[in-house]
């Protein structure tokens, strides 16, 4: 799992560096500062990836997580090749589509491993973990643009090419390393011995009775769709990946809009990250160990509200950067909250795969809205955007207390003698 954790680390920087790029002098050299062209730009990555989340889930079973993303990340890794020539900002557009298409697999996959590997109450440290890692990537990912800047005019390359060059370089070494590391569902892993397989799926059969695959074919996963309750889980997804998305790509430019040196902004993109990480991490554990998720979602989108009305109106951008911080906080850890509550409440393998692409797709509906409503015309605060964002935080809240309330609802009639829940004896909801 580290290494999953690796692989998307490096998705999360090849995101997050077209924010840093233009810092480092892509916006005036391929004019993305003209109408809307960074937003185009940026969004059209999750159309890409929005394409591909239900081929995915098949996918995953037919041809064998392995092989599946390690394919995928050579071939990220050599569109971002490709990102350091582009000279026209038409180019760059295609590239980030192909971008989007290619990583679009990468987080559908790993939740739905992990969550055959782990019972329910190990999965948010887990999918946490991958996002701390993540974090770890995206707070260093600043400092090592800012070195690869410094490069402006070495082989007759601007800084912002060196970015993407070095990257993408690394992201296809990793890529055909990992093919050999990235573990495959528990059924058809490689590395346990039977007895040892035989344990994981127990544990897992016990915890929620659906160790072993049903079907996963493109017509079983089009029909659990059906369900209302993923939806909502998706639009909740949709709503946790906004704030977490307008971060990743414009925090470095607000931060130039306060005045601050190209460097400067640069640098300062950096610490935010460290403290989401022990943020993120320290209610993973708390949710696991309390056996709730939605109490812990709650109170990290407060934080995040907290967060991004600070950034909003504070006149000071000393308080303005700590709104920044805030909203790091509060975001890092809501979207693996929301996974995980996702995740738990539902049965059979054909089903998690669909609530996974499904779920996953809002979030790249969610990444979209983000960057649309963060417009160039309301640079350098943004305060349209931040509103958005902060009304998509309570639509979170309501539809949070909407399916607590039906899950809760639906446990007390199972434990008054009502029918299991999906038909699988002993199955709780969790709240």
């Amino acid at each position: 799992m580290l290494l999953l954790g690796l692989l998307y680390s490096f998705a999360h920087i090849d995101r997050i560096n077209l924010g840093l790029a233009r810092v480092a002098g892509m916006g005036e050299a391929l004019h993305l500062t003209e109408g809307h062209r960074y937003s185009i730009v940026s969004f059209v990555f999750s159309i890409g990836s929005i394409l591909v989340q239900i081929p995915t889930g098949v996918l995953l079973r037919r041809v064998g997580a392995p092989s599946l993303l390690a394919f995928c990340t050579v071939s990220w890794g050599i569109v971002q090749l490709c990102m350091a020539f582009v000279s026209t900002w038409g180019y760059l557009l295609l590239c980030r589509l192909l971008l989007g298409v290619l990583e679009g697999p990468f987080l559908p996959s790993f939740v739905f491993i992990t969550s055959t590997w782990y019972t329910r109450y190990e999965l948010q440290k887990r999918i946490a973990g991958f996002a701390v890692i993540s974090l770890l990537a995206a707070g260093f990912s600043p400092i090592l643009a800012y070195g690869l800047s410094l490069l402006n005019g070495r082989g007759g390359l601007a800084g912002w090419s060196w970015i993407f060059l070095v990257e993408g370089l690394i992201t296809v070494a990793l890529g055909l390393l990992s093919w050999f590391f990235i573990p495959d569902v528990p059924e058809r892993n490689a590395f346990l011995t039977k007895e040892q397989t035989r344990l994981v799926l127990k544990r897992v059969a016990e915890d929620r009775g659906d160790s072993v695959a049903d079907e996963v074919t493109l017509l079983s996963v089009l029909g659990h769709l059906k369900d209302w309750v993923l939806w909502v889980h998706g639009v909740m997804f949709f709503c946790s990946t906004v704030p977490q998305t307008a971060l990743s790509f414009f925090m470095t430019i607000i931060l130039s809009g306060m005045g601050w040196s190209k460097e400067k902004a640069l640098l300062l993109s950096a610490p935010p990250y460290v403290l989401a990480l022990f943020s993120s991490m320290l209610f993973a554990w708390l949710s696991d160990k309390c056996r709730l998720r939605a109490p812990f979602i709650a109170a990290q989108v407060f934080i995040t509200i907290t967060g991004l009305v600070t950034t909003a109106y504070s006149p000071s951008h000393s308080w303005r950067y700590a709104g920044i911080f805030l909203i790091a906080s509060g975001t890092a850890g809501c979207s693996p909250g929301v996974l995980a509550y996702s995740s738990n409440n539902v049965i059979s393998h054909s089903k998690r795969a669909a609530s996974v692409a499904l779920v996953v797709g809002f979030g790249g509906a969610g990444s979209i809205f983000a960057t649309t409503t963060f417009r160039e015309q309301d640079s350098p605060r943004y305060v349209p955007g931040l509103w958005a964002t902060v009304g998509c935080q309570l639509l979170l809240l309501a539809l949070l207390l909407l399916t607590s309330v039906h899950y809760y609802r639906v446990n007390r009639i199972v434990r008054h003698g009502g029918p299991p829940v999906e038909g699988q004896q002993g199955f709780r909801y969790t709240l």
